[in-house]
């Protein structure tokens, strides 16, 4: 007698009991009973004892000893792998590598101290899959010496894979907070995370045209943006060896003494905005007509003071919405706090001219609306006024921009331009997920220059494989798939999602109706997969141990599959 379980297409399988005899020269079966109420389990165990398998309890043959979690490390050792990691460290396995590429892991699983991450090692399976059990902090640190001993040819690996002749690189700069004070690179700065008296190190970060980082730079927390650009010119023609390349940066990265700079270099195009201050005045001298935006959003011009160059101009009417009730908020605002400087000089708490222009110095200021405001101090008194027509003639700008680029229409038309340059948008979310919980580059408790500069390309790393890892996971997480469309909307309005990504945000869900998931929630679902350490009971101290992983369930499955797609 035997188990026959038979597939059913639309029902659970059929489980028959049956036996095999001989007719003539002919074997048959026959059913003698259906036992389809029962388990799938239950049939394999009846299926067995018929085998004359012994059985037992599961407790009662062996105990699991401990079990860590393992799915999500696993995810992302598999990415490591597909984008051969451990060859762009070095040629050769080394006790260093292993511990940069745990390093880099435990960063994108969950980012700690060095030590607090050695830890953690008994926590999952990473320091049992990169064979850093053992691995205490100083090791960490003189790893992290050796990475940094290597980021410049790391750093030239990285742009063949990514970066090709004549493409579009992005480039941008950050900064982060600084714990301490002895390291050479931290300063007093403007800080974008907005811890104003803090040291900060400033950090440029050089990206592909999607978004995939391929290096970064460390530069001290008071250095302003056009002074980081030549440098990263350098790196691109000299040590990436590029014959020709269009680099993208913002309208404060790439200022009018850095074009003329740039106009030196044989091969170097730019695609950046023009300030402010530059568009009235492209306004004022009638080369911006702005009744050409009652038909359009964009058109193409020229200026003699941008000699060889096409100026692209865009307004956005939701923009311009959005930047004029901004302004009607912060007047607003600066009117409330000067009328309440006039009545401390009225009723004679305020007395000194000088204080009182440091008092409304100090309100001006905080709002950026000195320009609107025309002030009168005497000794007796203060008078102030809003100047509409220096209103009026900003708002008259408001949702308007203008790209800058020596590119001819030949190679890229207008549209192109400006979606070019709203490709930045890439590096901005970089530098998020660096400063998030994704990545915790900041702050930065390391005191010197080069450890600083070793920890910046440590989490540039780790984004690396992050990076990829999201793409990869695009149809399993809330990220738009239809990459495609976005290459071919109106440049100038503000980008869209598609119904299907809109549909998954408003639902939670994906098609197949499973939740839609984060980054990180994807890494947690994948981190219940555990590794349980058995042993045999009652076995003798030297008894081999042995391991049994979950089961993957089917997301979990298809998101190892997943993975498997990533290529350099």
């Amino acid at each position: 007698m035997y188990i026959d379980i038979v597939p059913n297409r639309s029902s659970p399988p059929a489980i028959l009991l049956r036996e095999s005899f001989r007719e003539g020269k002919k074997i048959l079966k026959r059913t003698i009973a259906n036992l389809s109420a029962l388990s799938l389990s239950q049939a394999e165990a009846i299926r067995a004892v018929l085998k004359g398998k012994p059985l037992a309890a599961v407790d009662e043959v062996f105990e699991i000893i401990r079990s860590r979690a393992h799915g999500a490390v696993n995810a992302i050792r598999l990415a490591m792998e597909h984008l051969r990691l451990s060859a762009l460290l070095g040629r050769e396995a080394c006790r260093e590598r292993d511990l940069v590429l745990a390093m880099i892991a435990a960063r994108v699983l969950d980012p700690q101290s060095k030590l607090a991450t050695t830890r953690s090692w008994e926590h999952s399976t990473l320091g049992e899959l990169f064979g850093v059990s053992d691995a205490d902090e100083n090791e960490l640190y003189a790893a992290l010496d050796w990475l940094r001993e290597r980021q410049a040819v790391i750093e030239q690996r990285l742009p063949k894979r990514h970066l090709h002749e004549g493409g579009r690189v992005l480039y941008d700069l950050s900064s982060s907070y600084f714990e301490g004070e002895s390291c050479p690179l931290a300063a007093r700065g403007y800080s974008r995370d907005g811890k104003k008296g803090l040291l900060q190190v400033n950090y440029g970060l050089l990206t592909d045209a999607r978004g995939c980082p391929v290096a970064i730079s460390a530069f001290a927390g008071n250095t302003t943006d056009p002074e980081t650009l030549m440098a990263q010119v350098d790196q691109l023609q000299h040590d990436f060896a590029l014959q020709s390349v269009i680099l993208v940066g913002d309208r404060g990265m790439i200022s009018q003494t850095q074009v003329e700079a740039l106009r030196e270099r044989a091969g170097v195009a730019w695609i950046t905005a023009l300030k402010s201050g530059a568009i009235r005045q492209l306004a004022a001298a009638g080369t911006l007509q702005m009744d050409l935006f009652d038909e359009r959003n964009l058109f193409e011009c020229t200026d003699e003071d941008f000699p060889g160059e096409r100026l692209i101009a865009c307004r956005n009417p939701q923009l311009a919405k959005l930047r004029a009730a901004k302004r009607r908020q912060l007047l607003a605002a600066t009117t409330t706090e000067l009328e309440t400087v006039q009545r401390m000089v009225a009723n004679g708490r305020l007395k000194d001219p000088d204080k009182i222009g440091v008092r409304v110095g100090r309100v001006i200021n905080k709002y950026k609306m000195a320009k609107h405001v025309v002030l009168d101090i005497t000794a007796t008194q203060f008078v102030f006024h809003i100047d509409e027509e220096s209103v009026a003639a900003e708002a008259a700008l408001d949702g308007l921009y203008v790209i800058r680029t020596p590119l001819p229409v030949a190679q890229v038309s207008s549209a192109e331009v400006v979606l070019h340059y709203k490709g930045l948008s890439h590096v901005e979310a970089a530098f998020r997920s660096l400063k998030s919980d994704d990545l915790q580059i900041r702050p930065i408790y390391h005191h010197t220059e080069e450890r600083v500069r070793a920890h910046l390309f440590l989490c540039m790393l780790a984004y690396y494989v992050k990076w990829h890892m999201g793409e990869a996971w695009r149809s399993l997480l809330f990220a738009d798939e239809d990459q495609e469309r976005l290459t071919q909307r109106d440049p100038v309005a503000p980008a869209t999602r598609s119904d299907a990504a809109l549909e998954k945000v408003a639902s939670k869900r994906l098609a197949d109706g499973s939740p839609a998931h984060s980054f990180r929630t994807l890494l947690n679902e994948l981190a219940t997969i555990v590794r349980n350490t058995c042993r045999r009971k009652q076995a003798s101290a030297d008894e081999a141990l042995f391991n049994i992983d979950t089961t993957p369930n089917p997301k979990q499955q298809t998101a190892f599959d997943l993975i498997k797609t990533i290529r350099v």
